[in-house]
């Protein structure tokens, strides 16, 4: 292993974070998936990008073609209440934070599961709607979980600080900085190109059965995460 091996690896496990980074890459993966079946399959609605949904839901109020205001507004309230709701499982896990993104992970993948669920037995808007309102409660419970966690430039659902950190930070020389910004950049890329190849071949159904995987992946590496008592499972500050 050469020297750029050697950065990433030390980024994917960080003393102070242990094995969260590498879970919360993951995690964007699945949200570029995850906004692609949105998007591409469910009527031009974010479930994870919440700026992109206010914005689309301008355009509904315009009178703009092919968006959806009550899809928008569903996902936004939904999003909304998962966020809201993941207080009170702060409040019993904050003291681990492996625990804290398992349990997490465990009401995402129900949630996940649901959706399709849903997806693969009924058709119509109203349907559509649940599906939407499924997921967006994910993605509340995931953005809110992940604030928490503190882990540097992963944020799992948006890059907008992160890019702009590459550009403003160029002069810092900082390379694990670097690659750690650009293993999000490429993750979200490499989640949503998926996803769309997934929802134009198969469809939207197989691109939340892909979502659902990558959950369950990522569930299986916070429950040995869960069992660590080292230093980085304690809150980040």
């Amino acid at each position: 292993m050469g020297t750029e091996g050697t950065l990433v690896g030390s980024y994917l496990r960080h003393p102070r974070h242990g094995p969260l980074p590498a879970v919360l890459v993951l995690l964007t993966v699945a949200t570029g998936v995850v906004d692609a079946v949105s998007i591409l399959g469910l009527g031009r609605v974010f479930v994870a990008n919440m700026t992109g949904n206010v914005v689309f839901a301008g355009f509904a109020l315009a009178g703009a073609p092919g968006f959806s205001l009550a899809g928008s507004v569903l996902a936004l309230g939904a999003f909304l209440v998962g966020a809201a709701a993941t207080g009170q499982l702060l409040l019993r896990r904050a003291d681990h934070r492996g625990r804290l993104l398992r349990d997490a992970l465990v009401v995402q993948l129900v949630l996940v599961a649901v959706a399709l669920a849903v997806a693969a037995s009924a058709r119509g808007t109203g349907s559509q709607l649940v599906v939407l309102a499924a997921l967006a409660l994910a993605l509340g419970v995931q953005n809110s979980v992940v604030r928490h966690l503190a882990v540097p430039d992963l944020t799992t659902t948006v890059l907008t600080m992160t890019l702009t950190g590459i550009g403003a930070d160029l002069r810092r020389r900082d390379t694990a900085t670097v690659v750690r910004r650009l293993a999000a950049v490429v993750a979200m890329l490499v989640g949503a190109g998926v996803g769309a190849l997934v929802v134009l071949g198969p469809g939207p159904v197989a691109g939340l059965a892909l979502v659902a995987v990558l959950h369950a992946v990522a569930l299986g590496a916070a429950v040995v995460a869960g069992r660590s008592r080292a230093a980085w499972t304690r809150p980040a500050g």
